[in-house]
């Protein structure tokens, strides 16, 4: 299943409370850190396909 943009920014949000939190272990630190940097990428990709669209859609005018 796809996350939404919006659903993913929320898991990121959940990840930099808990990193931020001082009560994780350091092996759970780098796991949740690996998870925050993908969906990084995922939303940064998310990102860039919808100013492709709005680009194009500015063109067409």
């Amino acid at each position: 299943m796809t996350k939404t943009f919006e659903e993913m920014l929320e898991e990121l949000r959940g990840i930099v409370r808990k990193l931020e939190d001082g009560e994780t272990s350091l092996e759970e630190s780098i796991a949740i850190y690996e998870r925050g940097a993908l969906l990084v990428k995922q939303c940064e990709d998310l990102l860039g396909t919808a100013e492709m669209k709005l680009t194009e859609l500015g063109r067409d005018r």
